[in-house]
């Protein structure tokens, strides 16, 4: 009996040395008034953790907020980025946006990065009017977008694959 290996044991990480960002975990430097973590774990299909995954956030925010970060997973895939939470988005076309995280993933068996956003819970009249959570299907696949009241913040957990898969955008 011979074992195949599946897509997630076949390409990366290599995360080590190409992508360190000086920041690190805060898009907001530490003791920011208002700042707050968003903590969370990157799982597989299976609901294990990728523990050798990457998540990057970036925001629109006020003058001299960085809104960017980048957060390892540990070996339980839990990461934690310290934020605030931006304003709502005018886009181009008139439509506003809620407000939201962009998100990037970046793991092993994926070729390139898997690309979604973290709404907020205590959000609930902008999140309804927002397009792109009102076209991200039915109220199960919209929940995977919204972040929960946390500890020290907010909970978002992503979920690559199987049942309560993350919903990831087409870019």
């Amino acid at each position: 009996m011979t074992a195949s290996r599946s897509a997630s044991q076949t390409i990366g990480p290599f995360f080590g040395f190409a992508l360190p960002w000086r920041d690190g975990p805060h898009a907001v430097a530490p003791g920011t008034p208002g700042a707050f973590w968003i903590e969370g774990r990157l799982l597989d299909g299976n609901g294990a953790p990728i523990g050798d995954g990457l998540i990057e956030t970036w925001q629109l925010g006020p003058p001299g907020v960085r809104g960017f970060a980048r957060a390892a997973t540990d070996g339980q895939g839990r990461y934690a980025i310290l934020t605030l939470k931006p304003p709502p988005l005018r886009a181009d076309d008139g439509m506003v946006h809620a407000p939201h995280l962009a998100v990037s993933v970046f793991a092993r068996g994926l070729l390139k990065r898997a690309v979604t956003r973290i709404y907020f819970a205590d959000e609930k009249e902008s999140n309804a009017a927002d397009p792109v959570l009102r076209a991200a299907g039915d109220d199960a696949a919209r929940a995977t977008l919204i972040a929960a009241r946390g500890d020290r913040g907010y909970r978002f957990d992503i979920r690559m694959q199987g049942a309560q898969a993350t919903v990831f955008f087409d870019v």
